[in-house]
Order: structure tokens, then C-alpha cells, then sequence
């Protein structure tokens, strides 16, 4: 599966904090095992380096802020465990078999493309949706729950220095943030001010395996990769708005506008 290649980039999951709670084998299956198949397939193939998708969720209920790679992981599902399980053969596989390896700990990535429809879809492509067709938001918990929301231009970014980054690099985890935090509100007011009007609400209860915060602590990808985001939280919201009104929903919506 590796041969000839010099970097693996591996952001193969089924990657939804839902469905891991309903469905914790194919959960495990496919980040745990599947993640150690590559392992094992880069390594023969003798890789350069694999960079590991890890998340944000590893550090679950943690109640320190902001969140450091060095702080014990507390996570609260299935996916979450499955995410830092997987981070552990990376380093393993660094120590044992000389296969350098880099964990990314994505913290909540957004921008064009998401899919509003899919399960796992994140909670921006959702309410964009719903404010283009002027239906309520659906917001879970009291919406002031709140995330280090990180634009995927940065996570890209993140991807090509972890991939060609120094040696001393290798075996290391590293957070993927702006190292800033917003609620949901915080979220909707920004779309309010985007699309010029107020958006009403539908609130239900809290889902299982949800957190109340992240926070991440860059200092280290900033330190030993370069890392410095490129984009910022409300211009990637005007930008992921940008693509969904003029390329996505009025293909999806045809014949529906916003009300």
C-alpha cells in the first residue's frame, strides 16, 4: 500500500464522537486497526515520515486551560480513545522501527467542502445551511459550550510541516489550533453579522460524549515546526460562508433561497 512513497498523510477515520458511542467496534476498527495496518505498511515500505490525524477529543474532560500535548488525556467516548490509542502505536512505532512518525491533534476543523448532510459534519457547515434556507439553528446544550475552531488552511499548513519538518520532530504530538476559544453563540453572532440578520434558535439537550471547551496551547508546533496559522476564525467563517452560498447550496437548494 506504501511502496514508493515517501510521506504518508493519514486522515482516515470514521471520525464522529456520535456514532463511536452508538457504534464503538467499527469506531475502534477503523481508527485503531486500520491506523496499525498503515503503520505497519509504512514501515516495510521503508516511508520517510507518517503524519497521524490525531484530535482534539484525546484531551476530553479536561478542565485546564489552555490545553498542552504534556497534560494527561481524559477522554470521554470511544472515538476520543480511539484517536489516542492510534497515537500511541505512532510512537511506538518512531521508538521500535525507526519510522518517523508525527500525531496532529486537529483541533475542530472547519471550511468549504464540509458536508451539512454527513454524520459527522461539524456544527459551522450546519448553521450556515440552516441560515441560508432561514430555518432555526439547531443548537445543542445552552450553545456556550465552546471550541478553538481552526480554519483547514491552517490545518493543511500544519500537515506540509509536520511531513517535512526536522528530525527532532519525529515520535512527537503536536496541537493543530489558533489557540483561541468560541462559544456557539459566538458562532451564530458571527453569521448574523455575515448575513445581515438575525437567526433564530432551536435548542435540545446535550449529546452524549460532548465536551464543554477546547482550548489548545500552540507554543509547541509554533516552537519545533514553524507553525503559525494563516487564517483567522471570523475570516474563515466569511470564507467557508463564500463558498457554500455561491458554490454549494445553490446547487444543493436549487429553486430555495434564504428567507
Amino acid at each position: 500500500a506504501c511502496k514508493g512513497v515517501a510521506y504518508v498523510l493519514h486522515q482516515a477515520a470514521i471520525r464522529s464522537v456520535p456514532k463511536s458511542m452508538d457504534r464503538p467496534l467499527p469506531s475502534n476498527e477503523a481508527n485503531v486497526t486500520g491506523t496499525l495496518n498503515l503503520l505497519v505498511a509504512a514501515r516495510d515500505a521503508k516511508v520517510q515520515r507518517f503524519v497521524y490525524a490525531s484530535s482534539s477529543s484525546a484531551y476530553g474532560a479536561c478542565k485546564v486551560f489552555p490545553q498542552r500535548e504534556d497534560m494527561r488525556p481524559q477522554p470521554m467516548s470511544p472515538y476520543a480513545v480511539s484517536k489516542l490509542a492510534a497515537e500511541h502505536y505512532a510512537i511506538v512505532w518512531a521508538k521500535s522501527f525507526g519510522l518517523e512518525t508525527v500525531s496532529l491533534r486537529y483541533f475542530n476543523v472547519f471550511g468549504p467542502r464540509q458536508d451539512p448532510e454527513s454524520l459527522y459534519s461539524a456544527v459551522i457547515p450546519k448553521f450556515m445551511e440552516q441560515a441560508y434556507l432561514g430555518v432555526p439553528l439547531d443548537v445543542h446544550w445552552d450553545g456556550k459550550q465552546s471550541r478553538d475552531f481552526t480554519y483547514v488552511t491552517n490545518v493543511v499548513r500544519a500537515n506540509i510541516l509536520a511531513a517535512t519538518g526536522p528530525k527532532s520532530a519525529s515520535g512527537e504530538v503536536f496541537n493543530v489550533a489558533n489557540s483561541e476559544t468560541y462559544s456557539l453563540l459566538d458562532v451564530i453572532h458571527v453569521i448574523e453579522g455575515i448575513t445581515g440578520r438575525r437567526l433564530a434558535r432551536s435548542h435540545h439537550p446535550i449529546r452524549a460524549g460532548d465536551i464543554r471547551k477546547t482550548w489548545a496551547d500552540n507554543l509547541k508546533i509554533r516552537r519545533l515546526l514553524g507553525y503559525k496559522p494563516v487564517r483567522g476564525f471570523e475570516e474563515g467563517l466569511r470564507d467557508t460562508w463564500d463558498y457554500f452560498v455561491n458554490d454549494y447550496f445553490p446547487k444543493k437548494h436549487a429553486g430555495r433561497r434564504e428567507s
